[in-house]
């Protein structure tokens, strides 16, 4: 590999939720593979994560390490151990760990001031790191790990603040100034935009992470041009944002090892998965998932399994392992009576974590009903997957809109309620069963699965040789070479 003076040292610095480091870790390795001497800063808990993938990296020739901080737990009031934020119980927990992650300062830049490298790579919940790498003399790259449309919903929110003038919590009104005409709800607008009074600080966290932003060097966005353009432009020129696209990182993963593991190891063979998809038919599995960090209530998912035993189709259905000792306990608030017997053979459900790439890119899966977080909406569009929709919370409800209503890739349950904790509304049966099959079968599904395989192949093209993202790299780098040779 290169070790030449002019080979850039980048530093990334991942948040601690599971979908974020995913992501970041992606990001280090491709830019490893692209020749930049790569140095993974995170905690001892988030490690072994994805340790092994680093190391497979490093047999094959590539410099990219991690480092190790503490993550200071005990000064922050917290229990050992909840650095994942997945694993806080309760809000009030939540301003000790925001705390938390402010005394993250000072062993990042003990990192920064030894390794002295020519760029720092740091999450959007670290909106201070613009500030450290900006006393050492270090340009910050700011990664959001979300879309463009997301980030210019949210700059259209806060800029102008059109749920104000409804009154309804259901009335539609239309986000401004954007290049599509996008409906939202006050119900789906997050709460850190209604709420009167920032109970746990995280207004205030939102705020600097806008401004973090926007005083950061530039932005790297798990994104392709051809995927969003009109709001990636929109992002660059009507919001002045210094941006590159260097996605969808996901396909970054090509050993199988790498995407069996990618995030951590599964809950399942993944060999035994694979021998289940190959008994099936070709699109006639509806993968389910719904993320690594929201809990999906009881009644919620007995409305799930009534909809998927109504609409007989086969599926894979992806249960939280945090979860999978309260639901066993309560089987019969979760779970229709008999419910796995009658679906021997039909349903395969995981308990814990899943090895989503291999089985998305199973021929015999057809449909991804999905949260609609962004690693897993960029993980279906690779896949040529077309998607269930059903939005929760942070991003959600905006990628939902690209999914569906832009690019038309997908089918809506009907989700009404942004919410990070408990929903007050559920989304019955019926329309569950509803989108399932519009999506699985008929011509409406051909038309989509069409869109949808005709987006994967726009994605694999941005990613290699002289394609969109693979050139925004490639732009990048040379002006971080640029930069350090100025110095």
């Amino acid at each position: 590999m290169d070790s030449q003076p002019n080979q850039v040292h980048m530093v990334f610095f991942p948040y601690t939720l599971r979908s974020h480091m995913i992501s970041t870790v992606d990001l280090a390795r491709l830019f490893a593979k692209h020749g930049v001497k790569a140095t993974i800063v995170t905690t001892a808990l988030c490690a072994p994560r994805f340790s092994e993938a680093i190391e497979r990296d490093r047999e094959l020739g590539f410099q990219i390490s991690i480092r190790i901080i503490k993550f200071p737990s005990a000064e922050a009031g917290l229990p050992e151990g909840c650095e994942d934020p997945s694993s806080i119980s309760s809000p009030e927990m939540i301003p000790m760990f925001l705390h938390a992650l402010t005394l993250l300062q000072h062993p990042l830049t003990e990192v920064l001031e030894e390794c002295q490298p020519d760029c720092l790579v740091a999450d959007m919940m670290f909106p201070w790191s613009t500030g450290v790498a900006g006393k050492l003399g270090i340009p910050r790259l700011y990664f959001d790990g979300s879309s463009f449309i997301s980030m210019c919903i949210t700059d259209s929110l806060k800029r102008y603040q059109p749920y104000k003038q409804v009154e309804s919590n259901f009335e539609p009104f239309i986000v401004p100034g954007l290049p599509h005409q996008i409906a939202m709800t006050k119900l789906q607008v997050p709460n850190y935009f209604k709420d009167t009074v920032d109970k746990h600080g995280f207004h205030k966290l939102m705020d600097q992470i806008l401004v973090s932003d926007l005083n950061s060097y530039g932005v790297l966005m798990n994104s392709f041009r051809e995927l969003e353009p009109d709001y990636s432009e929109h992002y660059r020129k009507n919001m002045g944002r210094k941006a590159w696209h260097i996605g969808p990182l996901s396909l970054f993963n090509r050993d199988i090892k790498d995407k069996a593991q990618r995030g951590d190891k599964a809950s399942i063979d993944e060999q035994e998965c694979l021998r289940w998809l190959d008994t099936k038919k070709p699109n006639s599995v509806l993968y389910i998932c719904f993320g690594s960090v929201f809990k999906i209530p009881p009644p919620q998912l007995h409305e799930l399994a009534m909809a998927l035993e109504a609409s007989a189709v086969n599926f894979i259905w992806v249960v939280r392992m945090e979860e999978n000792k309260e639901k066993e306990e309560n089987k019969d608030q979760w779970l229709p009576e008999g419910f796995e017997k009658r679906m021997e053979g039909k349903g395969l459900i995981i308990r814990g974590w899943a090895p989503q790439l291999l089985i998305l890119e199973h021929e015999a899966v057809g449909g991804f009903m999905t949260h609609c977080g962004w690693n897993s909406t960029l993980e279906g569009v690779c896949a040529g997957v077309p998607m269930v929709t059903w939005p929760l919370s942070a991003d959600q409800f905006d990628n939902e809109k690209l999914i569906a209503d832009i690019l038309k890739i997908g089918c809506q349950v009907g989700a009404q309620e942004w919410s990070k904790y408990e929903k007050k509304t559920l989304v019955k049966k019926e329309d569950i069963e509803k989108a399932i099959n519009r999506l699985m079968a008929g011509e409406e599904a051909e038309e989509i699965r069409s869109r949808a395989m005709t987006l994967k192949e726009m994605a694999r093209r941005a990613t290699e040789e002289g394609g969109s993202s693979y050139s925004d790299i490639t732009a990048l780098l040379d002006e971080l070479r640029a930069l350090k040779r100025s110095k």
